[in-house]
């Protein structure tokens, strides 16, 4: 089954021609289905991008798809139109009274900035907690695992000394567990993040169960034992030149960022990296719908979880 996204979103056109089967609401209207009901809080500032990643993502499970898109506030964005949010995006006064089977919140560019410096801290803060009683199952991608952590488990703010850049070899801790039903006992995963998630911190404060770590980036995929909230540190979801469009912007803006690690072939950032994590990346969305969503999820979505 497709997932079902609005009639002139971009990603029609880019997923399409793709040969992902996406469907328009206009053609699921005339099918007699309870699809999933997913919202995605889009904190990446090139939202067309992530919306187009992410999709990609969802798309490819025999199950049918309903994502509406959230925005944090109505801000004006820098790499995003005006018009695109306003056609496309909920704010969360549209949202707040309703119940979803999923919620995914994307990272964002704040790792070196302070959470009571975020002018929409207060807001996060308050979608985190309402996701608790109006969520089936939340995947809390890079900074939005730590702002999660923050305010499920207050958790303070762990930063690295230099920033993580590149595609990192994970290892499997639990290969039965549903969520990493299928994986490789080692995989690779991009990260791009100033923050810090070390493996014994978070096992020693909290009661997250850790299903898969890496040696140089931490704690990389770690859930609650209700499959309620789900914390993935890296960026599975990037496409192959992600990596290499955040470092020539660094280089750009005078930053003289590291090469990102076993990322460009011969580490020359002239060559054309190729994509080493799409299967994981595919393998952990689709478990996520299908056993912490789907399999746990009311069939009707204003009763009690």
């Amino acid at each position: 089954m497709p997932i079902k996204i609005p009639d002139l979103l971009p990603a029609v056109d880019v997923l399409s021609g793709e040969n992902i089967f996406v469907m328009t609401e206009t053609r699921a209207a005339h099918q007699d289905v309870r699809p999933l009901k997913l919202l995605l809080l889009n904190l990446m500032p090139k939202k067309i991008e992530t919306e187009n990643q992410l999709i990609r993502m969802l798309s490819n499970t025999p199950l049918q798809v309903d994502i509406e898109l959230l925005r944090i506030d109505n801000r004006e964005s820098k790499n995003t139109p005006r018009q695109h949010l306003d056609s496309f995006y909920r704010d969360f006064d549209d949202v707040r009274d309703k119940n979803y089977d999923g919620l995914i919140v994307t990272g964002a560019p704040l790792g070196l900035v302070q959470f009571e410096d975020i002018h929409y801290w207060d807001r996060i803060q308050e979608i985190i907690r309402w996701s608790q009683d109006h969520v089936t199952s939340t995947l809390f991608l890079c900074w939005a695992a730590q702002a999660a952590l923050k305010v499920l488990y207050d958790l303070p703010k762990q930063t690295r000394e230099q920033k993580l850049s590149g595609v990192y070899e994970h290892q499997l801790l639990h290969p039965h567990e549903p969520l990493t039903r299928g994986f490789d006992d080692q995989f690779l995963v991009p990260h791009s993040r100033n923050a810090d998630f070390p493996v014994n911190f978070i096992c020693n404060h909290t009661d997250l169960n850790m299903l898969a770590t890496s040696d140089e980036a931490g704690a990389y995929l770690f859930a609650s034992s209700c499959r309620r909230q789900v914390f993935v540190t890296g960026h599975p979801e990037y496409d192959a030149e992600t990596l290499a469009q955040e470092y020539w912007r660094d280089q750009d803006a005078g930053i003289d960022p590291i090469i990102p690690v076993n990322y460009f072939p011969g580490d020359n950032p002239d060559q054309h990296p190729k994509n080493s994590w799409r299967s994981h990346a595919h393998l952990l969305f689709s478990n996520w719908l299908n056993y912490y969503v789907y399999q746990i999820t009311p069939y009707e979505l204003n009763k009690e979880s």
